[in-house]
């Protein structure tokens, strides 16, 4: 088996906090295992003690009582940098490490931490090339196939020039599905990622910039281009966007709900491409502001793989990013987030953090997921989307879970499920910044299918609430049922997984691969 590289669920890592197999080395850790949620892991305090920090102080969600410890933070030497009056969330700048301990102390706070242990950077510092890490992802983006560029050479009527390399669309019913009900304009997906390149010929059509923002830092900033990609290295966003909503115009790709609309919201930090989860509280709120549907979260929220509630600090960031995805869930959207790359059982008693926390040291640590969060995938009412190959099966990188994952979908695998495409290629073909396209694998890959097919069920049941959309995602998908033997896609004799369940759910697929002519039909 190839060793993985994933950011979500191990010690194995790949940049900017995206859910993709990567296939270059991590940064290790030098400490020794500790608890979850231990003292002895790093905190603000100890690895940036005088420097400036982001905080989330979490109060009552009253106008009253986030005024008054507004004005606490204030007193304790702290910038507000915004307070989302509605959740109850302040977002607050400051330069003393024991400015948590105070706050917590502050009348009305429920909980307040740090939400990363490095220092904020200078005003305008922005990434410079692919930090530490060469990703999969990278290498493909460098060297894409030129035929990808081609206009409309061999394909067929009534599809897309690239199409035929799509075999995800076809392995859900999608290229079929969009002949019946390509879905409503009236119905916005969010890309909650890197940023978008709404300039891009097969996005353009079906960009909503009226639902789009750069909420890096945690206050939206709306003004015109401000949720495009920062450096080259974004791309991530930008294809994520196309698997959901690229438009059937006669170039390039198709996404599996090609008549909806769809935005971007940026929420990487523009020092080191990290999800701060700051920013992923601004995305949250602002998507249920502007009048979102669906949001998609092909992403951890960093520097934490995994937030433990017996840490202040982490747990003031659950808390905060709760808050938020609550608030847009009781306005009406329901967000779907990808499982992870690796290929951990999420229903375990226990995982081995060693990639925490990723913007200093990571320590490492063995975490009980009932107590700690991979978030937002964890969190209540978040569909979790494990990844599928083009033959049908778990793709050998995705991790799983029984009563964890709820739906399965296309999220490539290059290994052990090749396509019967003119590329043979097993991972996903979309949409990347500049006009241009490229094939990824990973989780990232699956959700957005699964957030496409619930725009094509919103699009179909506009009265239906998150909840029951839910339901409907769930009732459509196609159960395969565990493997009849050991998962072994490598041959090795060991099994990779273990699947438990049934056809009904199971901890592979969770209620079954989603299917979006079942959706539409």
């Amino acid at each position: 088996m190839v060793p993985l590289r994933s950011r979500r669920r191990s010690a194995l890592t790949v940049p900017v906090g995206l859910a993709l197999v990567a296939s270059l080395g991590f940064l290790p850790g030098t400490a020794t295992a500790v608890p979850d949620g231990s003292a002895d892991a790093p905190t603000a305090s100890t690895t940036a003690a005088g420097s400036k920090l982001a905080y989330v102080v979490n109060t009552r969600a009253d106008r009253k009582t986030v005024a008054s410890v507004r004005r606490a933070v204030e007193k304790a030497g702290g910038e507000v940098v915004i307070a989302y009056e509605k959740i109850g969330v302040i977002v607050a700048h400051s330069a003393d490490p024991d400015f948590a301990r105070t706050m917590r102390a502050v009348r009305g706070v429920a909980s307040a931490g740090a939400t990363r242990t490095a220092p904020l950077s200078p005003a305008g510092t922005t990434q410079e090339g692919p930090p530490q890490y060469l990703s999969e992802a990278a290498t493909n983006a460098a060297t894409r196939p030129s035929a990808l560029t081609a206009g409309r050479q061999g394909a067929a009527p009534d599809s897309e020039p690239l199409e035929a390399e799509q075999w995800d669309l076809r392995a859900i019913g999608a290229d079929k599905a969009a002949k019946i009900n390509p879905g409503s304009s009236k119905v916005t997906v969010a890309v909650i990622d890197t940023g978008v390149d709404d300039t891009h010929p097969d996005l353009a059509p079906n960009f909503s910039a009226a639902q789009s923002a750069n909420c890096a830092g945690g206050k939206p900033d709306t003004s015109a281009g401000a949720w495009r990609p920062d450096t080259p290295q974004d791309y991530h966003g930008t294809h994520v966007a196309g698997e959901i909503a690229a438009a059937r115009n006669g170039i390039g790709v198709a996404g599996v709900a090609p008549g909806v609309k769809v935005s971007g919201i940026k929420v990487t930090d523009p020092a080191n491409g990290l999800f701060y989860p700051e920013s992923v509280v601004c995305a949250f709120v602002f998507a249920a502001d502007r009048g979102v549907e669906i949001t998609n979260n092909s992403y951890y929220v960093d520097p934490w793989l995994y937030n433990c509630t017996a840490d202040p600090d982490q747990r003031a960031v659950v808390h905060a990013v709760n808050r938020a995805q609550l608030y847009a869930q009781r306005k009406g959207v329901l967000h779907l987030a990808s499982a992870g790359n690796s290929n951990h059982d999420l229903a375990a008693d226990e995982i081995l953090d060693d990639s925490s926390p990723n913007d200093t040291v990571p320590v490492p640590r063995t975490v009980d997921p009932s107590k700690c969060f991979d978030l937002p995938t964890q969190l209540p009412g978040v569909v979790t989307v494990s990844a599928t190959g083009s033959k049908g099966f778990k793709s050998y990188y995705s991790s799983y879970g029984k009563d964890v994952v709820d739906v399965a979908a296309p999220g490539g695998d290059r290994l052990y499920q090749i396509p019967d495409t003119p590329s043979k290629n097993g991972r996903i073909l979309s949409t990347m910044p500049g006009g241009q396209y490229a094939w990824l694998q990973g989780t990232s890959m699956a959700a957005p299918h699964a957030a496409g097919v619930a725009a094509l069920l919103k699009s179909r049941h506009p009265w239906a609430s998150p909840a029951v959309l839910q339901t409907l995602l769930k009732a459509q998908a196609d159960n395969p049922g565990c493997p009849t033997g050991p998962f072994d896609p490598d041959g090795d004799g060991v099994a990779n997984a273990v699947c438990e369940g049934d056809r009904r759910t199971n901890g592979f697929y969770g209620h079954g691969v989603v299917d979006a002519l079942d959706a539409v039909d």
